[in-house]
């Protein structure tokens, strides 16, 4: 009966993904979403509640806490899923006979938001300026006025270039902002020949490990960041392509993050969406996809996807879903020509 208790399933559970991140079955990164997943709500929860006492009606009070913690439909479909794993093992132990009946959670796809290209422009155009004059972010936050401990150290204050190279980087290349923060000189190779590229070769991510192919503008934007880096005495092979003295690449990230939202202020970018969607980092590599399906020639979603690190079934539910008429109409009002010679 010692293993009828959940953080002892827990453990087995653990064990198992472990196994399948050594078969090359899932990346690491999920197997540390599983671990924060389980000490973060479902080990507190369930910490004092035996396997084989688990009810419907206790199930409904674990949606309940995650839902009192402002957690998306997505979010909570996720945490229902690591318990339904840890119950399948007590029913494989003979704690239960089935899995008690879960809360029906409906997950709505919500799109991220995403940049015009008249946005697009506005936020780099702003980014070098501001880059150029040494402006600094003011020390305020956009609700609730002045900070009297800000989390930005003084140095990060000062807009570095490295802002108006993410921007357009992760525009043209689709990739994701987790990535972008990990990402060093040795993952990223120049190719010149028909077409000019890189490739990028980042540390697996989200079972995904293909090469990502960028295109052209990612060119001149990585060998113009890799001759700062130099002028720094960074620019190695292990060193990051982007903020490299930033050691501390959650922070570096976060950096990041709190420039864009400063940018798209002064740029008069409104940090929603018409649908009330907040624009942050990641609504680049939305914009970035985005911009490949409307203005993209003879591109195929298949393609696409597998760039992207990501699938069709994705694309089409997170991505092309917020595709209308408006944002094509010439192409839907394009008519074919007729060959010569034609009957």
């Amino acid at each position: 009966m010692r293993l009828n208790r959940f953080e002892a399933l827990a453990e087995q559970l653990l064990e198992k993904e472990n196994q399948r991140v050594q078969r090359g079955e899932l990346s690491p990164l999920s197997l540390g979403i599983l671990r924060n997943r389980l000490d973060a709500h479902v080990l507190p929860f369930f910490k004092f509640i035996p396997p084989s006492q688990a009810t419907p009606v206790m199930m409904e009070g674990f949606v309940k806490r995650l839902t009192d913690h402002q957690m998306s439909s997505t979010t909570i479909s996720q945490y229902l899923v690591v318990v339904r794993k840890l119950f399948k093992l007590a029913i494989k132990h003979g704690f239960l006979n089935e899995t008690p009946e879960l809360p029906v959670i409906k997950v709505a796809s919500k799109p991220r938001s995403m940049l015009s290209l008249q946005e697009y422009a506005a936020v780099v155009h702003t980014a070098y300026r501001l880059s150029r004059q040494g402006s600094k972010a003011p020390e305020i936050k956009a609700s609730s006025g002045h900070r009297e401990r800000f989390w930005v150290a003084p140095r990060n204050l000062t807009l570095a270039p490295d802002m108006a190279w993410v921007i357009r980087f992760m525009v043209n290349s689709f990739i994701r902002p987790g990535d972008l923060r990990q990402l060093k000189h040795k993952h990223v190779q120049v190719v010149r020949g028909e077409s000019v590229y890189l490739r990028l070769t980042s540390p697996e991510t989200k079972s995904h490990d293909t090469p990502i192919v960028t295109l052209c503008p990612a060119v001149h934007v990585y060998e113009t960041a890799l001759a700062h880096s130099r002028s720094l005495g960074f620019g190695a092979p292990d060193d990051y392509v982007f903020l490299p003295a930033e050691n501390d690449r959650g922070y570096a990230l976060a950096v990041l993050g709190f420039w864009f939202k400063w940018i798209m202020r002064e740029a008069g970018v409104t940090t929603e969406d018409s649908s009330g969607r907040l624009r942050t980092l990641y609504c680049l590599r939305h914009t970035s996809i985005m911009f490949r399906l409307l203005y993209g020639q003879g591109i195929d979603m298949l393609t696409l996807a597998r760039n992207a690190r990501t699938s069709v079934q994705m694309i089409e539910q997170f991505y092309a879903s917020s595709l209308d008429g408006e944002m094509n109409v010439a192409m839907l009002q394009s008519r074919r020509t007729q060959k010569n010679g034609a009957s």
